[in-house]
C-alpha cells in the first residue's frame, strides 16, 4: 500500500469513531458560513473567480433539483389515432376551426408585439427612480453609492439565482418578492388567488419590467390553468395577462383584473 494512504489503512483496521458521521454532517452544515466569510474577505480577481464558481454551483444545484421534480411528475399518454376515413364535410369543418384559431393567435401575437391591450387603467401616474429605488451606501467607509434597493413589490422566477452580494447592483428584498396575485375575472365576477408566471410590461420604465417591479398599472402574466379556460380549438389556456389595480407595496397583496 502507498505511504500516503495510511488513513485509509487505519480505517480498514480499526474502523471510525462512533460519532464520525455526526461530525461530518455538522461540518458540512457549517461550511456555508465559512464560505460566506471567505467570500466577504476575498478581494480583486480571487473574489471574482470564487464568486463565479459559487454562482455556477448554485445554478447547477437548482437544475438538479428541478430534474428530480420533473422525474416525479407523470406525463400524459398521447391520444389514440382514430382509424378509418373521415367524411369530407368533417375535414372542411376542422380546417375552418383551425384557421380561426390561427388567426386569433396571430392577432394576439401582434397585440403582444405592439404592447397594446384594452386595459382597465389606461393611464397611470409616472414613478421616478427616487421613488422606486433607495440608494445603498457601501464600502468600508460607506462612500460608494452604486447599489440600489428596490422599495416596491417585485417578482422573480422560480429558478432565480442571486448574483454574489458583493457585485449585485439591484437588491430585491425577500419580503417584497411576491409569487401569487388576487385576480378578478370581469365576466365571472369572481376573484381567484393565482400563481404568477412573469411581469409582461411595467408602464413606467422598461428597466422596471426587466427587474420584475410591480406597481399600479403593471401588466402581469398569471397561471389560469385552475380556472379551466378553453380555447376555440379545445386546448386548455395556461397563461393569461392581468393588470394590477392597487398599490401592492401599501396593501401587502397584488390585486389585478384579468384581460379577456
Amino acid at each position: 500500500m502507498p505511504q500516503n494512504e495510511h488513513i485509509e489503512l487505519s480505517v480498514k483496521r480499526h474502523g471510525r469513531r462512533f460519532n464520525h458521521e455526526e461530525k461530518v454532517r455538522k461540518k458540512l452544515a457549517r461550511s456555508s458560513h465559512a464560505n460566506a466569510i471567505k467570500a466577504k474577505k476575498l478581494h480583486g480577481l480571487k473574489a471574482k473567480l470564487y464568486n463565479k464558481k459559487r454562482h455556477a454551483e448554485k445554478i447547477q444545484m437548482k437544475k438538479t433539483m428541478k430534474l428530480h421534480e420533473e422525474k416525479q411528475t407523470r406525463a400524459r399518454e398521447p391520444e389514440p389515432v382514430v382509424e378509418g376515413a373521415v367524411p369530407a364535410y368533417l375535414l372542411d369543418r376542422e380546417t375552418e376551426s383551425r384557421a380561426k384559431v390561427l388567426s386569433n393567435m396571430v392577432k394576439q401575437k401582434r397585440k403582444e408585439k405592439a404592447g397594446k391591450w384594452s386595459v382597465p387603467i389606461p393611464q397611470v401616474k409616472q414613478m421616478g427612480e427616487d421613488e422606486v429605488f433607495k440608494v445603498m451606501a457601501t464600502g468600508k467607509r460607506k462612500k460608494k453609492a452604486w447599489k440600489r434597493m428596490v422599495t416596491k413589490v417585485t417578482y422573480v422566477g422560480e429558478d432565480f439565482t442571486r448574483k454574489p452580494p458583493k457585485y449585485e447592483r439591484f437588491i430585491r428584498p425577500m419580503a417584497l418578492r411576491f409569487k401569487k396575485a388576487h385576480v378578478t375575472h370581469p365576466e365571472l365576477k369572481a376573484t381567484f388567488c393565482l400563481p404568477m408566471i412573469g411581469v409582461k410590461k411595467n408602464p413606467n420604465s422598461p428597466m422596471y419590467t426587466q427587474l420584475g417591479v410591480i406597481t399600479k398599472g403593471t401588466v402581469i402574466e398569471v397561471n389560469v390553468s385552475e380556472l379551466g379556460l378553453v380555447t376555440t380549438g379545445g386546448k386548455v389556456v395556461w397563461g393569461k395577462y392581468a393588470q394590477v389595480t392597487n398599490h401592492p407595496e401599501n396593501d401587502g397583496c397584488i390585486n389585478a383584473v384579468l384581460l379577456v
